[in-house]
């Protein structure tokens, strides 16, 4: 019981340091995306990833990996705490911001407390270790469970965006709670190849045995500051 109140404490003190951990803001300006990493994008945090992203309250954007699940469950984190033997789902790894903090996507036609913001209609992003707490023990399986979180200031996603690194697509909340996240980047890169079909003439690159396209507009995106991470054109 002593391990898991001081594991509380740290996720509450980590909590409180999220710029987002706010009430409950709606996003009538702005929807939420799932950003599809480019083949070229070679960063270990986010190599072949899908996120979720919203806008928060702040101006910026926030975020959770999607298809990054771990091996370790909810009870495994907290085993004095008896509600948490009920979450089924694996705790996924949601981002390189506070990797100690942990984040909820929740299910709910309403907020499920303080810290939220919402995502999407029936979707919610919760922060505060409270509001979480009151999840787990009152709908266990309504949520998906990440530790740590992606984050963007103003305007910052949007440049990372116009230079090619990811592609966007609708926001679906099948897609944010599916089961198996396998061959999740694989399917999602084959929609957006659909889409850059439309956009421009591609470049051919080839990497990990594999052939990717992509447009000229983006192409020179990778050719500045991401030229290290870029593989050999064929």
């Amino acid at each position: 019981m002593v391990r898991a109140v001081r594991l509380l404490i740290a996720l509450s003190l980590l909590a409180c340091a999220v710029p987002w951990a706010a009430p409950a803001l709606a996003q009538d300006d702005d929807a939420a995306m799932l950003l599809v990493a480019h083949p070229a994008f070679r960063d270990l945090d986010y190599r072949q990833t899908v996120l979720l992203a919203a806008p928060g309250p702040s101006g910026g954007h926030v975020g959770v990996i999607l298809n990054r699940p771990t091996r370790r469950s909810l009870s495994s984190l907290f085993p004095e705490h008896e509600p948490s033997k009920k979450v089924m789902d694996p705790v996924h790894y949601g981002g390189p911001f506070s990797r100690g903090a942990l984040v909820a996507l929740v299910k709910t036609d309403s907020a499920p407390g303080a810290g939220t913001v919402q995502v999407m209609k029936n979707l919610y992003m919760a922060f505060r270790v409270n509001t979480i707490d009151q999840v787990i023990e009152s709908r266990p399986n309504d949520a998906r469970y990440y530790v740590g979180y992606v984050g963007w200031r103003p305007g910052e996603l949007k440049s990372e965006i116009d230079r090619g690194i990811w592609s966007v697509l609708n926001a679906d909340l099948d897609v944010v709670f599916r089961k198996d996240m396998e061959g999740l980047w694989e399917e999602m890169l084959q929609q957006t190849r659909r889409i850059r079909a439309k956009t421009g003439t591609d470049h051919v690159f080839q990497t990990d045995g594999k052939t990717w396209s992509v447009p000229d507009y983006q192409a020179a995106a990778f050719t500045g500051s991401f030229s290290k991470v870029i593989f050999d054109p064929r």
